[in-house]
């Protein structure tokens, strides 16, 4: 642990990094309080009890057990699951009735420390919160230890306004949501210095940048590819805090992020760059609609129909026309069209190095997709070069332990034994690359999943 409490000015409790560090330093690692899987997740080993719970395999299962047999026993005598915040919630108290408000000696505060905001909640939202707090007591075993209305109403409001979205092995698919106390004593800043990613079960805080002894600790609770005001109101709704960071005081990047086209120091008129704007947020919600529900060529024909009324009046690092560039590059990778991807992809990567923190997760995610896009389209010398841009950037933002950076890391090796082959000899090169394809077909790509829409937020809101 390389990082203790102390009162930020301005915010309460924070934490400070208690010696220098180094970007790709490991501040802290911590596994969860408690956590929960979506219902929707795809259904694995059942347990044989509740039919609920779903588990990879049976050692899985057998691991999870002393976690879940409360639970189990709960779940067959309410006669249903209750929603993943309900069984977040049970799953706390179980623990903590076991084993005390402490129950690591790395854990720097209590859950009963941690913030709330439940008088800082919408109407709407404490109705949620009541729901859930009434369907809890109903699920709870009378056998249990038993609590107040109050205890149970923080345990809601620190669920809400903490739990960190749990992802995938490799880190692309929010799959549930759990509790990591530490992490919420991490303060928010727009440009932060520190990322959080999950790794084999833990997250790790890891530092992005130099940090000296005594400097605050921060990350980002939302994507930077908004602008100042958008972050600044989804800040406010959802973490109930008015965000003064220096990106958020001075703007920092709004020109860029809603700039119009500059050709030969002529610039779009600012009525027309509206115009398309306007245009553009009207066709996301559409194609974001057609994209959910599996259709993917009618969202690439409307992302083309967008994007050809869109990149002769938007710069390239206009934020909508990054989310289009975005959207139909992974489509068209997923539907086969390797060179458009390609094509969409670097431009894309353009935009976002001029955005973003050199050494931002979403940066290196969206690199290492474009290199493999170029790889798979037999562009195999810009391919390498921006996997390995990307592997230098997940190995400070992941670590070189972490599943996608060794699989990166197995992707930069590939590529450069196929690149030497390829300067010494183009012909030979793309010859057997067609021919070993014609031996083994391309299987397809995961479906589309934005890199960006699954890490926009760090703490996970309920819908």
């Amino acid at each position: 642990m390389e990082a203790v409490i102390f009162d930020s000015p301005g915010k309460g409790r924070g934490l400070k990094a208690i010696k220098e560090l180094w970007a790709g330093d490991v501040v802290f690692s911590e596994p969860s309080l408690a956590a929960v899987v979506f219902d929707s997740q795809p259904k694995l080993q059942r347990c044989g009890q509740c039919k609920f719970s779903h588990y990879c395999d049976r050692t899985c299962q057998r691991a999870g057990w002393a976690e879940h047999k409360d639970e189990c026993g709960a779940i067959k005598t309410y006669g249903k699951a209750p929603n993943e915040s309900v069984r977040l919630a049970a799953r706390m108290v179980w623990r903590l009735d076991k084993e005390g408000s402490l129950v690591s000696d790395s854990q720097l505060t209590t859950v009963e420390e941690l913030e709330d905001h439940i008088h800082d909640m919408t109407e709407d939202d404490l109705k949620e919160v009541k729901v859930d707090i009434h369907n809890f007591l109903d699920f709870w075993p009378r056998n249990s230890k038993q609590h107040t209305v109050d205890d149970i109403s923080h345990i809601f409001g620190v669920v809400n306004c903490n739990g960190f979205t749990v992802s995938d092995q490799k880190g692309l698919q929010a799959v549930g949501v759990g509790l990591f106390p530490n992490l919420c004593l991490v303060n928010h800043d727009c440009w932060p210095n520190c990322t959080v990613v999950l790794n084999h079960g833990k997250i790790e805080l890891r530092a992005l940048v130099k940090i000296e002894e005594g400097e605050e600790l921060t990350v980002a609770y939302v994507d930077y590819l908004n602008v100042s005001g958008d972050r600044q109101r989804l800040l406010k709704a959802q973490y109930f805090f008015d965000c003064t960071c220096q990106h958020c005081t001075d703007r920092t990047k709004d020109d860029l992020k809603m700039a119009g086209l500059e050709v030969e120091g002529v610039k779009v008129p600012e009525e027309q760059v509206k115009e398309v704007a306007d245009y553009c947020v009207e066709m996301l919600a559409k194609i974001n609609k057609s994209r959910l529900s599996g259709d993917y060529h009618e969202v690439a024909s409307m992302c083309k129909e967008c994007i050809k009324r869109a990149e002769p009046v938007l710069a390239d690092t206009h934020i909508f026309l990054l989310r289009l560039w975005s959207t139909l590059s992974e489509v068209q990778a997923y539907l086969q069209f390797f060179d458009d991807a390609a094509d969409l992809s670097r431009k894309m990567v353009d935009g976002y190095n001029k955005l973003y923190h050199p050494n931002n997760a979403a940066l290196g995610l969206s690199t290492m997709r474009a290199g493999v896009t170029h790889w798979q389209g037999g562009n195999i010398d810009v391919g390498h070069g921006m996997i390995c841009k990307a592997y230098a950037i997940l190995m400070i933002t992941h670590g070189p332990t972490h599943p996608i950076t060794k699989d990166l890391e197995a992707m930069r090796m590939q590529t450069e034994m196929e690149f030497r082959m390829f300067k010494q000899n183009e012909y030979v090169y793309h010859s057997m690359r067609e021919a070993a394809l014609k031996n083994r077909p391309m299987t397809m790509m995961n479906e589309p999943i934005s890199v960006q829409d699954n890490i926009k937020n760090l703490f996970h809101r309920r819908k």
